[in-house]
C-alpha cells in the first residue's frame, strides 16, 4: 500500500432540493447519518473530514467535526472532493456520500483493500447498472490534475469523470450497500428517519 496518508471524506454540502430537508441530519439509531457516517470512516483512515459550502459554517450538526469548505461553486459534490484534494495534497482520499443508509465496514474495507496503487481512482460498479459509483470512492493525491481538467472541459459529473479516467472498478461486496436516499419515498423505505 502507499506511503501516503489515507484521510477520510464525508460529502454532506449538497442542498438536499429532492428530499426536501437537510440529508445529513437525517437520524440514525438516535444520532445524525452525518455523524454515523463521520464515525464508519473513522474506523479505516487517519482523519475525517466533513465537506461542507462556506453557507454552511455556523451549522450546528456539522461544526462538530472537522470541515473542508467546497472552493467552488454549483459544480456539485465534484467540489468538495477536489477542494480536500487541493487543501491536503500530500493525501490519498476515501469519499463517501452521506446519504448511504446501507454503507457497511465491509463495503469499506473491501474498496480499500483492493484499491489500486498506480490508477488515480479506485471504484465500485454500480449494482444497478454497471457504471462507477463515485461517491464511494478512493481519490488518490494528484488526481485533482485530472478533476481540474474535466472541469475546465465543461465535464463536472463525477460518475462522467471515472468512466472516462483509468479508474479501477470493482464489484460490490454488498449489493445494496451504495443504494443513497434522495427522496422522501426514499427515507420511508430506508433505515433513517426524519430529524425531529
Amino acid at each position: 500500500m502507499a506511503s501516503r496518508p489515507l484521510y477520510g471524506l464525508v460529502l454532506a454540502g449538497g442542498k438536499s432540493r429532492r428530499m426536501g430537508q437537510d440529508k445529513a441530519l437525517l437520524q440514525r439509531d438516535g444520532k445524525s447519518q452525518l455523524a454515523h457516517m463521520v464515525e464508519l470512516l473513522g474506523e479505516f483512515v487517519e482523519t475525517v473530514y466533513v465537506s461542507a459550502r462556506p453557507d454552511q459554517a455556523d451549522d450546528p450538526e456539522r461544526s462538530r467535526f472537522g470541515l473542508l469548505y467546497d472552493n467552488y461553486d454549483n459544480i456539485g459534490p465534484i467540489a468538495g472532493v477536489l477542494s480536500a484534494l487541493e487543501q491536503h495534497p500530500q493525501a490519498d482520499w476515501l469519499v463517501v456520500a452521506c446519504d448511504l443508509p446501507n454503507i457497511d465496514g465491509e463495503t469499506l474495507q473491501y474498496l480499500l483493500q483492493n484499491r489500486a496503487e498506480q490508477q488515480p481512482f479506485t471504484a465500485y460498479r454500480s449494482s444497478h447498472d454497471n457504471l462507477p459509483e463515485p461517491l464511494c470512492a478512493v481519490y488518490t493525491a494528484g488526481s485533482d490534475a485530472i478533476l481540474r481538467d474535466f472541469i475546465a472541459a465543461g465535464t463536472v459529473c463525477p460518475r462522467k469523470v471515472l468512466i472516462r479516467s483509468d479508474t479501477c472498478l470493482l464489484q460490490q461486496p454488498n449489493p445494496r450497500a451504495l443504494d443513497n436516499v434522495n427522496t422522501p419515498d426514499d427515507l420511508q423505505r430506508s433505515r433513517l428517519e426524519a430529524a425531529s
